[in-house]
Order: structure tokens, then C-alpha cells, then sequence
């Protein structure tokens, strides 16, 4: 086997170190003193299988348990960053946590309390914390992350991404260095900065990140075939958009979409729906006069989530979502002359396309308008199949 797979893998069957039931368990594997003991069963630990890894495989290790934490938190903490932590002690994880939302705990905060809940505050002496961005350095809602690291008198500190947040942005290594903590900086930075796009975003021109979604036929068109029902894409690319709208606070349409197809635009999977807002509705239309009262949007039980906004000029709606509403990402889902007109505006940074497999034919593309001359590129695609059709998922690249 590959070393990259053994420095991926986490153990599927660690113990989980936050929660009353862990704690019996827990202070026993630590024994009577603030030692973790490597062989403890159940514990979550690098290197594995008995494979040698050098600290930087093992940092890269720790880093994608901390992403996995970060992933938690997407869409759930605007706006703020979703951001992940892990404590390790010994090569052993004793202690995780990610950022729930602004005004709350930070990520590490969250990891070291998982520790002094489980194993008491002594056992953070000496341990390495890796956290998913670096930890702030300024009050603000919250103390300083680079405070209450020091006063826990960890080891070592690993993050990934420094803090697009000008406020923070390279703040923490010399507070931390300067109380004897090692710190190490950009173990996989570019993916924790993937993770933070619509935050950096925001702080670096006050806009959110725009995702635009689009389902077609092979032919390039969004409406199907006489007689048929609505959905050009099956059931599991329809799941998929759950999922994207998990990641965003806000969702934009259009009035034409909304008199042509009277979508809900929420999120209806019950697991994804948990402990989050339903996201914004907000429907961009020159004539609001003309829109239907008994549209769902207007009726169902989320219709304090809906907005109604005037289309022109679109860049400044997307502005007080931010301002108004903290939103730092937003998923659009409307017709073809919306999509582009918002494309030649320069607004979308990332476009997800999905890929039925027919040709419908018709007047109704997916991109309306007069075209790109010079073609709009895009950057690391990605595809993925769910069910019969194909998801096309990249960023769009500016000049």
C-alpha cells in the first residue's frame, strides 16, 4: 500500500472524546498521570499499522482530522470561517472540536475543553493542537485562540491556512513563539483555504462567494421534453442539491423561475436541515407586482426567509446580503438569462452543472444572452456521477 494512504487514514473506530459517556474510559487509558498511553485500544493514533512516518506525514495526518472537523461547520458559521482542531498527545488524538458559529467558542477552544472535560487540564501540558486556520490573536466576541493556547501550555501548534481576517493575519506565530510554543504553519494550506473561500472572499471585497447551479440537458437546454414531468436530473443528483444548499446562507432566483416553476428552494433532507437555519430565499425581480402570492415561497412554512430584491444591479444585492443578513455564501438557482447575466457580470466564482442524460431540444438554454467572447474558463474541475447523470463542478476563473 501507498504511504499517502496510511497518512490519509484516521481509524475508523476511535473512541469519541467528547461526551459524559467517554469519560470513565478515558481516565482510565491516561492512567494516574498526564502520559497517553499509545497502545490504548480505541484511541485514535499516528503512525498506524506499525508504519514509520516522519512528523511531517504525521502532521499531514492530524491536519485531515482536523478538516474533517472543519467540514462540520460548513454553512453553519457564517460569518465566520468553519474551522477544525485536534488535540494529540503522545501520537494519540485526545480532544477535537470545530467552531459552531459566530460568538461561540473557536475551534481549539472546542478541542481543549473536549480534553479538560475528559481528561482534566493537566494532560493539554505538553500536547500539540492542529487547527485548520490560525488561531485569532485579537478580542473580539471571543478572547484570543493564541491566549488560551499559551495559558493551556501546549507543545506545538500546526495550522494550515493563515487568516485572510487582516485583523489576525499573521499575528499568532510570534505570540506563540515568543511563550516558547514550536509553531509550524501551511500543512495542507491549500486545501484548508478551499474551506474558507466564501470568508476570505468576503473580507477581501465585501461579496459572498457565488456558487451558480445549473441542470441541462446534454444539448445545453433546462426544460424537458413535452408531456414529461419537471426534473431533467434523477433522484440522486436532486440529493446532491440538498447537499449543496447545506453549504450556503442564501439561495438567489429569479421571478421568472419562481412563476415558471415555484420552487421551495429549502432544505427538506432532515439531516442536513438539523440545527441550521433554512437558508435565505431571495428573488431578484424588476416587477414584484407580478409575482405569485401563492407561490411557495410566499406561503410555506418558511416565508420570513424570503426577500424580494430588484434585479439591477445584482452586485449590490449581493453586497447587503452580506452587510444585513451575514451571509458569506450564496447558491444561485434560476434560468438561463439570470445565469449569464450574472457570468458576464464577473459575480460567480464557482459553477456547478449537472448533466442529464437526453437531448431536449427547444428555445430555452441554460445560458441565455449574447455569449462570452472569449470564453469563460474554469479551474480544477471535478466530476462526479450520481445515479444517470454526471455533476461538473469547477471554479470560475477571472482575469
Amino acid at each position: 500500500m501507498r504511504m499517502s494512504f496510511f497518512m490519509a487514514r484516521i481509524a475508523g473506530c476511535g473512541l469519541e472524546t467528547r461526551g459524559i459517556g467517554a469519560l470513565p474510559l478515558m481516565k482510565k487509558l491516561a492512567g494516574s498521570g498526564d502520559r497517553i498511553n499509545r497502545d490504548s485500544p480505541g484511541l485514535r493514533r499516528f503512525p498506524e499499522n506499525g508504519l514509520s512516518l516522519s512528523m511531517q506525514g504525521e502532521d499531514v495526518g492530524w491536519m485531515r482530522r482536523a478538516m474533517d472537523e472543519a467540514r462540520k461547520g460548513v454553512g453553519r458559521t457564517a460569518p465566520n470561517p468553519p474551522v477544525g482542531a485536534v488535540v494529540v498527545k503522545d501520537g494519540v488524538e485526545i480532544g477535537a472540536g470545530w467552531h459552531r458559529g459566530a460568538g461561540l467558542p473557536h475551534a481549539e477552544r472546542e478541542a481543549m475543553a473536549a480534553v479538560r472535560s475528559t481528561l482534566g487540564e493537566d494532560v493539554l501540558r505538553g500536547s500539540s493542537v492542529y487547527v485548520t486556520l490560525e488561531p485569532c490573536s485579537t478580542h473580539g466576541r471571543t478572547p484570543p485562540c493564541t491566549e488560551g493556547l499559551i495559558e493551556a501550555g501546549v507543545a506545538r501548534v500546526i495550522y494550515a491556512a493563515e487568516d485572510p481576517n487582516p485583523a489576525h493575519a499573521g499575528g499568532a506565530d510570534a505570540l506563540l513563539a515568543a511563550a516558547g510554543i514550536a509553531v509550524t504553519r501551511g500543512v495542507l494550506a491549500e486545501e484548508a483555504a478551499r474551506l474558507i473561500r466564501p470568508f476570505a472572499k468576503v473580507q477581501r471585497c465585501g461579496l459572498p462567494w457565488v456558487i451558480l447551479k445549473t441542470a441541462m440537458s446534454l444539448d445545453g437546454r433546462i426544460t424537458r421534453p413535452p408531456g414529461e414531468g419537471m426534473w431533467l436530473t434523477g433522484p440522486e443528483a436532486r440529493a446532491e442539491v440538498q447537499r449543496l444548499r447545506a453549504e450556503v446562507e442564501a439561495i438567489v432566483t429569479s421571478g421568472e423561475t419562481v412563476r415558471k416553476d415555484r420552487p421551495r428552494l429549502d432544505l427538506r433532507d432532515p439531516e442536513l436541515a438539523a440545527g441550521r437555519a433554512q437558508p435565505w430565499r431571495v428573488v431578484l425581480t424588476a416587477n414584484p407586482n407580478n409575482l405569485p402570492k401563492d407561490a411557495p415561497l410566499f406561503t410555506d412554512a418558511n416565508r420570513q426567509r424570503t426577500l424580494i430584491e430588484s434585479r439591477d444591479p445584482p452586485e449590490e444585492v449581493l453586497r447587503k446580503l452580506v452587510t444585513e443578513r451575514g451571509v458569506s455564501a450564496v447558491l444561485v438557482e434560476c434560468g438561463g438569462r439570470l445565469a449569464a447575466s450574472l457570468l458576464e457580470a464577473g459575480l460567480v466564482d464557482e459553477w456547478v452543472a449537472f448533466l442529464a442524460p437526453m437531448l431536449c431540444g427547444g428555445p430555452v438554454p441554460a445560458l441565455a444572452g449574447e455569449g462570452f467572447p472569449d470564453g469563460l474558463r474554469l479551474r480544477q474541475p471535478e466530476f462526479r456521477r450520481f445515479g444517470s447523470d454526471v455533476m461538473l463542478r469547477a471554479e470560475v476563473l477571472r482575469d
